[in-house]
C-alpha cells in the first residue's frame, strides 16, 4: 500500500486513465461478444470470412477506433464512435471514482478529517476495486439491454458469484456505515444485513444452525429462480406442477444450476463454520442477492399482472440479485426507489416521441446503483432512518408495491390512448 501511496497522484490518475480505457475495451468485447446476436465488432474479436484483416493499431483503446472506419459497409456508418466513446468515459471514470473514494474519501462523507489510519487506506482501496468491477459488468448488461432488450445471464450470474466471493473474502468492500473521526484511527464498518441495527447472536457462523439455513435458503432461491421453469395454471396447479417438473427433467441446464448450488452450498457451509466478519459479509451478500432479486421479480409478477404481457425480464432481476451481492438488501430497496424517476420520464418522452412503449430498465437500475455509490454518504445518512423501522419496512415495500400496480394501471390507460 505504501508503494501505491508513494507514487505522485498525478501519476496514478493518469495511469488509471489508461488503465480504464483497456478496460473499456474488455467492456466493449462483452457488450458484443455475451448478446444475443454476437458481433464482430470489437478489434479483439476475429473477423468473419472475407473481412479485412484487424491490424495492430486497432487495439489500442480509444485512439484505434477511427481508423475502424474503414469497415463502415460492415457494420453501419458511425459503427465506431460508441466503442470510442466507451472506451473514453470508462477511462476517465476509473481515474476520477479513484480520486473520489480515495483521495477525497467520498464514501465515508465530511465527517472524516486527515489522518486516516493504514487499514482504512487498505479498505478505501479494496472498495474502490470492487465498484469498478460492478460498474463494469453494470456497463457490459446496460450496452446489451439498450441494444437487445435483454440482460444475458452470462454477466449477472458469474458477476452475483464474484459479489458473494469479494464479500466473504474481504467482507469491509460492502459499502460503508460508520466513520469515527480520529481519536483513534478512523474506524469503518461495513453494511451488513442488519444495518443499522447490530448483528445478533442468532446469525453468526458455527455453531448458530439457523444463521446457515438462512444463508442456503436464499442460495437455492436464487438458483431455483435461475432455472428454466414453466407454469401454466390454467389446467389446474397439479397439472402446472408436472408439466414444470417435466420440464426441468428435460432441461440440460438443470444439471448445470443444481451442480452450481451443491459447489455453493459448500462454500457457504465453509465460510459458515470459519464465522467471524467473512460470515457476516457473506450472509449480508447472500440476503442482498435473494432481497434484491426478488423484489424486481414481484416487480415483473404484478406489472405484467396490470399491463397484461410482461412487463420487466428476468435479466432484470437476475441484475438486482448482483446488484444484492454486492451492496446488500438495503441498496436494493433505495436503488428500488430512485431507478422509476430516470425511467419513467424516459419511458414517457419515448412513449410520446416514438411511440414505443418497450423501454430496457436495466440501464436505469445501473444508474441508480452508480448514483448510490458516488454518493453513498449523503444517501445512507437520509436512509437509515428508514432501516431503523425494522419490520416496518416490509410494510413499507407491500404499499409500495400497491402504490406501483396503481400507477402501471394509469400507464396502461396512457398507452392506450397514444394508439
Amino acid at each position: 500500500m505504501n508503494a501505491i501511496l508513494h507514487v505522485p497522484l498525478e501519476l496514478r490518475l493518469v495511469g488509471l486513465f489508461f488503465l480504464g480505457a483497456c478496460l473499456g475495451s474488455i467492456v466493449n468485447l462483452g457488450a458484443y461478444r455475451l448478446a444475443w446476436s454476437p458481433r464482430s465488432i470489437s478489434p479483439w474479436s476475429a473477423p468473419a470470412a472475407g473481412w479485412p484483416r484487424r491490424r495492430w493499431l486497432d487495439r489500442i483503446p480509444i485512439f484505434g477506433w477511427p481508423g475502424r472506419r474503414r469497415e463502415s459497409e460492415l457494420h453501419g456508418r458511425g459503427f465506431w464512435i460508441r466503442p470510442m466513446v466507451v472506451e473514453l468515459l470508462v477511462g476517465l471514470a476509473v481515474a476520477w471514482l479513484y480520486w473520489w473514494e480515495i483521495v477525497e474519501w467520498g464514501l465515508l462523507g465530511p465527517a472524516v478529517v486527515p489522518p486516516v489510519g493504514q487499514s482504512v487506506l487498505v479498505i478505501l482501496h479494496v472498495q474502490y476495486v470492487s465498484h469498478v468491477l460492478l460498474m463494469s459488468l453494470m456497463l457490459v448488461a446496460s450496452l446489451i439491454d439498450a441494444d437487445e432488450k435483454i440482460i444475458p445471464d452470462t454477466i449477472t450470474v458469474p458477476g452475483a458469484w464474484l459479489g458473494l466471493a469479494i464479500a466473504a473474502v474481504f467482507p469491509w468492500s460492502l459499502l460503508p456505515t460508520a466513520a469515527i473521526p480520529p481519536v483513534a484511527p478512523v474506524d469503518v464498518e461495513f453494511l451488513r444485513l442488519t444495518s443499522p441495527h447490530p448483528w445478533p447472536q442468532a446469525l453468526e457462523g458455527w455453531p448458530q444452525g439457523r444463521s446457515l439455513v438462512l444463508g442456503l435458503g436464499c442460495w437455492w432461491l436464487w438458483c431455483v429462480g435461475l432455472m428454466h421453469r414453466t407454469w401454466y395454471s390454467r389446467h389446474g396447479w397439479r397439472r402446472a406442477l408436472a408439466l414444470s417438473l417435466a420440464r426441468l427433467r428435460r432441461d440440460p441446464s438443470t444439471v448445470r444450476v443444481l451442480a452450481m448450488g451443491l459447489i455453493g452450498s459448500a462454500g457457504i457451509g465453509a465460510v459458515w463454520f470459519l464465522g467471524n466478519d467473512w460470515w457476516e459479509g457473506l450472509l449480508s451478500g447472500l440476503v442482498g442477492m435473494a432481497a434484491g432479486g426478488l423484489l424486481i421479480w414481484l416487480v415483473r409478477v404484478i406489472g405484467t399482472a396490470v399491463l397484461g404481457r410482461e412487463a420487466m425480464g428476468f435479466g432484470d432481476v437476475t441484475l438486482m440479485a448482483m446488484l444484492g451481492s454486492f451492496l446488500g438488501w438495503q441498496s436494493c430497496l433505495i436503488i428500488f426507489f430512485l431507478a422509476p424517476f430516470a425511467g419513467l420520464l424516459v419511458g414517457l418522452i419515448t412513449l410520446i416521441l416514438h411511440r414505443e412503449n418497450e423501454i430496457p430498465y436495466g440501464p436505469f437500475l445501473c444508474l441508480a446503483a452508480v448514483f448510490l455509490i458516488v454518493d453513498w454518504a449523503a444517501v445512507w445518512g437520509w436512509a437509515v432512518g428508514l432501516f431503523f423501522l425494522g419490520w416496518l419496512v416490509p410494510l413499507v415495500i407491500v404499499i409500495c408495491m400497491a402504490m406501483m400496480a396503481v400507477l402501471l394501471g394509469m400507464m396502461r390507460l396512457l398507452m392506450a390512448a397514444f394508439r
